[in-house]
């Protein structure tokens, strides 16, 4: 049999695809939304890219009230860098929207864009200043930390998370990246 040339999907998947098989049962009314919640998806995905660029070459955007606008240019008046991974371990890191650490103020800044319409959460953002904390050896209560959450074109969400916070955050690391380690080497000798 010669088969057909399809080496312009190869490694690719389509969204009506077999091993995205969850659609098969799907109405039509459930299949709009799954396809619109894709494209969401894939939207916020874009957004992201556009404004790690943005922010890397400190391209501004107008003043508005959108989240978008308010996040690009808020972390380039900051002097933030864009998408910079954090690392405890295989098992336990993540990348920051956009993070700066000032030496002389000894300040952590970490900002967070939603593009999504699900209930945003600052937890996330805990997370990246504990990993910051333990890739770089500091203590939570020698630095100052704020986080912003960028959402629904809203004035940005600000917290500053309580150095005990993100201390349990750091043991949660150091803990479940121990869990797993174990799991891995049980798994390894059977």
């Amino acid at each position: 049999m010669q088969w057909n040339d399809h080496s312009k999907i190869k490694g690719t998947h389509a969204f009506l695809g077999c091993s995205n098989f969850a659609w098969f049962g799907d109405d039509k009314d459930k299949l709009r939304k799954r396809y619109l919640s894709f494209l969401a998806k894939e939207r916020g995905t874009a957004l992201h890219a556009l404004a790690a660029d943005m922010i890397k070459i400190r391209k501004c955007c107008p003043e508005t009230t959108l989240s978008f606008d308010q996040y690009v240019n808020d972390a380039i008046a900051y002097g933030m860098d864009p998408e910079v991974p954090l690392y405890y371990s295989e098992n336990a890191f993540g990348t920051a929207d956009a993070i700066i650490y000032d030496e002389k103020t000894k300040t952590l800044r970490i900002h967070d864009l939603k593009t999504g319409k699900t209930p945003v959460h600052m937890a996330q953002l805990y997370g990246y200043a504990a990993l910051f904390c333990l890739e770089y050896h500091m203590k939570p209560t020698t630095i100052k930390i704020e986080t912003r959450l960028y959402y629904n074109d809203e004035p940005p969400i600000i917290e500053h998370p309580d150095a005990d916070l993100i201390y349990s955050l750091m043991e949660k690391f150091i803990t479940g990246d121990k869990i797993i380690k174990e799991v891995k080497g049980e798994l390894r000798i059977k």
